[in-house]
């Protein structure tokens, strides 16, 4: 059920991009989405392009043991066979399938396998409570579970009607996924697949409140996916690793269709704890020549003697929460390739990017994708050089989530929550979550542009940057820090971080208080600053001290230029 002219359009845009990697004017002025109709992607784009093609699709490298190798011949007849089983249980075309599986091959297979049934996957985080999939399965209007053997007990405490399939192992009451490999590898979708059906449901990371569950198609996510795979530089024949757990946006992003829109391999470490100083010694082994790795990751690597081991990457990226130039600086000196930062959202694909042969400019995440008109908007929707970063609704870009994307008034406009400054060349600097930025003194505080100063200091692992409550300045900078290896959390240590601060950042943003603390995050890795804002901002006035909390008073004398009158009058200041 071949949709003949909607596939030659999908591969157009994808050749396009693929030809015009390295020329971004050229890409961002000549791409348009492809204008689809009737189009399932695991149909109509993967199994054409892995009929017959032996090159690897697929390496997952385990703890121990040989790693596992699929071509894409063979990935198409396995979740062929998968589909066909699938159908056997009774799923069919618009049923919700709960999918939580680790890095292993049938994540993959079975992901194919859904996407050529039209069922829609709702893929989890083998980290879940059953509470989380208590919720997912009511919310979600789930039929069916696939899991890994091992997460099966998870679901013990979860009531439903829903079938129960593991894999890896016989477990009672489940049947067993290696049933699948009797089915035939020859598929026949029973109904055409429109691009407007639903294809994902997400649950988001919840740093500010419950999750909220997102919905993308057939076409916003496969054909929406074209804007990642430029901004990662994927060519065929690559072999990439994203470093990302299943059930999270970002593995769709960069370990499901990016790469194989490229035609590239996908390469999974299946790990029991991630352990960075393993990673140089990975990545020289299996030969991957494109990285991708959340900044926590990469922060954990700059930890690492990375000199000490040639890798034979050609490209690094890194998404999911703005990256410190800090850590860009570290794994330039050490492997000569600089890491690009891209900017995206569960409820959307790459928006803005830094991309392959592109100056690069510190602390940027780069410009718009091909595709997409990011406009910068002022509370009153007014364009500006300073705003919440908004995607422009007129050009009808593919890679957005399905539903009501009008946020408030501005109906132009879906608006994402985030607030960047754009420079004259039109790279965007991203300031911050917009209930993450706070005023001290009357003037605004980017947290990031915080942050990243403080991973500067070579004592500093990870920080996050709050409102404290201030009785002259209504609120202060406070720095919660986790300490690099080998540091001593202390008076000693704070009055250092304090000295470092004091000589690299003006008088109006400075950080006033420091506490070493662990740092509260979601399950997928992001730090919760709700949580430290909040239980920050609910302290008393004065507040009284922790033990391992210190204010930079008990350091240095404040001048006058330190307090509302002094920056604020000055013509070096910008008071907001």
């Amino acid at each position: 059920m071949m949709a003949t002219n909607d596939s030659a359009r999908f591969l157009a845009a994808r050749n396009l991009l693929l030809e015009l990697r390295n020329d971004y004017a050229t890409a961002y002025s000549q791409f348009v989405w492809p204008a689809l109709e009737n189009f399932n992607w695991a149909l109509d784009y993967f199994d054409p392009m892995a009929t017959g093609n032996p090159a690897t699709a697929l390496v997952v490298a385990g703890e121990s043991g040989p790693p596992v190798r699929i071509s894409f011949a063979e990935m198409a007849s396995r979740s062929n066979r998968a589909a066909n089983f699938l159908r056997s249980l009774g799923v069919t075309k618009g049923q919700h399938v709960l999918l939580m599986l680790g890095n292993e091959a049938p994540l993959w297979e079975l992901m194919l396998a859904a996407m050529k049934l039209g069922a829609v996957v709702i893929p989890c985080s083998t980290l879940l409570t059953p509470d989380d999939l208590r919720d997912r399965i009511h919310r979600g209007d789930v039929s069916h579970v696939i899991a890994s053997a091992s997460q099966t007990r998870a679901f013990e405490q979860v009531d439903g009607e829903y079938t129960r399939l593991a894999v890896g192992a016989d477990i009672i009451g489940w049947r067993n996924y290696q049933e699948a490999s009797a089915h035939s590898p020859a598929f026949t979708p029973d109904a055409q697949t429109h691009v407007s059906d639903p294809l994902l449901l997400y649950f988001t990371s919840g740093t500010t409140g419950k999750p909220k569950i997102v919905r993308h198609t057939h076409q916003s996510y496969p054909s929406g996916h074209l804007s990642t795979m430029f901004w990662l530089g994927l060519q065929p024949g690559d072999l990439h690793w994203n470093i990302s757990s299943p059930g999270w946006a970002k593995h769709a992003y960069s370990s499901f269709f990016a790469p194989w829109n490229a035609g590239a391999a996908v390469f999974a470490h299946h790990y029991a704890r991630f352990d960075a100083a393993a990673v140089p010694a990975l990545l020289s082994l299996h030969g991957v020549t494109t990285l991708c790795a959340p900044p926590t990751v990469w922060r954990m690597l700059i930890l690492q003697d990375l000199a000490a081991t040639p890798v034979p990457l050609r490209e690094a990226a890194s998404a999911g929460e703005p990256l410190n130039p800090e850590v860009i600086d570290r794994v330039r000196d050490a492997w000569g390739i600089t890491v690009r930062d891209g900017y995206g959202q569960t409820e959307t694909t790459v928006l803005v990017a830094n991309s392959p042969g592109a100056e690069v400019k510190p602390g940027s995440m780069g410009r718009a994708m091909p595709g997409y008109r990011i406009e910068l908007l002022d509370p009153q929707g007014n364009p500006c050089d300073e705003g919440e970063i908004a995607v422009d609704l007129a050009t009808a870009p593919v890679g957005l989530m399905q539903g009501d994307l009008r946020r408030g008034r501005h109906e132009d406009y879906y608006r994402t929550g985030d607030i960047a400054r754009r420079d004259s060349d039109g790279y965007i600097f991203y300031i911050g979550r917009s209930d993450d930025v706070f005023k001290s003194s009357d003037y605004r505080i980017s947290p990031f542009e915080l942050e990243s100063l403080l991973v500067e200091h070579p004592a500093v692992a990870e920080a996050a940057v709050v409102p404290s409550p201030d009785p002259l300045r209504y609120t202060v900078p406070k720095a919660f820090v986790i300490v690099a290896p080998g540091q001593t959390a202390g008076r000693e240590l704070a009055g250092d971080i304090f000295a470092f601060l004091r000589t690299h950042s003006a008088p109006f943003k400075r950080i006033r208080r420091l506490e070493f603390s662990d740092l509260p995050k979601t399950i997928s890795g992001k730090i919760r600053r709700v949580e430290l804002r909040d239980a920050e901002l609910s302290r008393a006035i004065p507040v009284e001290r922790r033990p391992y909390e210190f204010f930079a008073d008990d350091f240095t004398d404040i001048t006058s230029e330190e307090v509302p009158g002094g920056p604020k009058n000055a013509k070096t200041s910008i008071p907001e």
